[in-house]
């Protein structure tokens, strides 16, 4: 503010005013949005950097661009900064198309706390379990095993040995090009206990598609295990982890729990497997109460190194049990 006086010589009193020039051009900017944490949470595992499209139809390796998807977004958590919205509201009474359908990406990141437990998971869980999604169970030395099945390399069969031998449940998230070419396993993980999670039917990124088209990617399977195998599925895994508050609430509407993972590391592409002693190491350096570990049924390594994880977390005072 710039004040001025002027005295006018010869008048009875003074006169007084005031002229005020522009403080400033404009508002300076106060940031581009609010920080992202990805960077902190990413920076400990180079090794994930795939980002491939998805197409299930032409099998194998397709499903194998879409399972790198998945793991690019493990060391890519999204913004855990965000205020929380519609928190008292639960998700079967609101109109899911009011919420906010911003894009975000999954992964549990480098930073832990005390118990070994993931930071990241901590804090999407208090966020988001509102909507029954799940990014780390109970603290407890419970550990859940999960296996993502895009399509079939060869070691199911070995997993279900193993799994079987060590009396260990699971649940295997599938597509349905999975479900169709492999009645056979999905039979048999039925036969033996597992869960049959639903993985979508086409492994799009369901923040991208419309309400009707998010139902129909998680209810054409559904409906699809139903009719083939009388089997009803409740538990639902988000392709490549990609997810909005409006898809989560959506998937509470339709049944499902949403699951996520506290433990996951590039495992899907059996091309550039780390070997299993890496791969044991990686796995058994990552135990913590109420881990979900995310594993792909198509790596060689964890297939082979499956049953001493299991006895390794035995032998560390972990159980094992079957998400549900």
């Amino acid at each position: 503010m710039t004040k001025r006086l002027f005295l006018c010589a010869g008048l009875a009193a003074a006169m007084l005013f005031t002229s005020c020039n522009a403080i400033n051009d404009g508002v300076s900017d106060i940031g581009s949005g609010v920080s992202d944490v990805t960077s902190d949470l990413s920076s400990g595992m180079s090794d994930v950097e795939s980002d491939l499209s998805s197409d299930l139809s032409d099998g194998r390796s397709d499903m194998s661009s879409d399972m790198s998807r998945d793991e690019s977004r493990y060391d890519n958590s999204s913004d855990i900064s965000r205020e929380e919205s519609s928190k008292d509201a639960p998700a079967s009474s609101v109109d899911i198309s009011s919420l906010d359908n911003t894009k975000q990406g999954w992964g549990q990141g480098v930073q832990l706390d005390e118990k070994n437990r993931p930071l990241a998971s901590l804090s999407f869980q208090e966020k988001y379990g509102k909507y029954d999604a799940w990014f780390i169970g109970e603290e407890e030395p419970v550990i859940y095993l999960t296996f993502d099945c895009g399509y079939e390399n060869g070691y199911t069969p070995m997993i279900l040995d193993t799994l079987l031998e060590k009396d260990v449940p699971a649940v295997f998230f599938c597509v349905s090009d999975y479900v169709e070419r492999q009645p056979e396993l999905v039979q048999r993980m039925i036969d033996e206990g597992h869960a049959i999670g639903n993985h979508s039917d086409t492994h799009p990124c369901m923040p991208e598609q419309s309400v009707e088209r998010c139902e129909q990617e998680i209810m054409n399977l559904h409906n699809k295990m139903q009719e083939d195998f009388g089997y009803t599925m409740t538990l639902f895994r988000a392709p490549a982890g990609e997810f909005s508050e409006r898809t989560l609430a959506q998937t509470q509407q339709l049944g499902y729990k949403s699951v996520f993972w506290s433990y996951a590391y590039a495992d899907w592409d059996p091309n550039n497997q780390i070997g299993t002693d890496k791969a044991l190491e990686k796995v058994t350096k990552a135990l913590h109460p109420g881990a979900i570990y995310l594993l792909h049924a198509v790596s060689p390594d964890n297939a082979a190194i499956l049953g001493d994880f299991i006895d390794y977390a035995r032998d560390q005072g972990y159980t094992f049990a079957l998400f549900q």
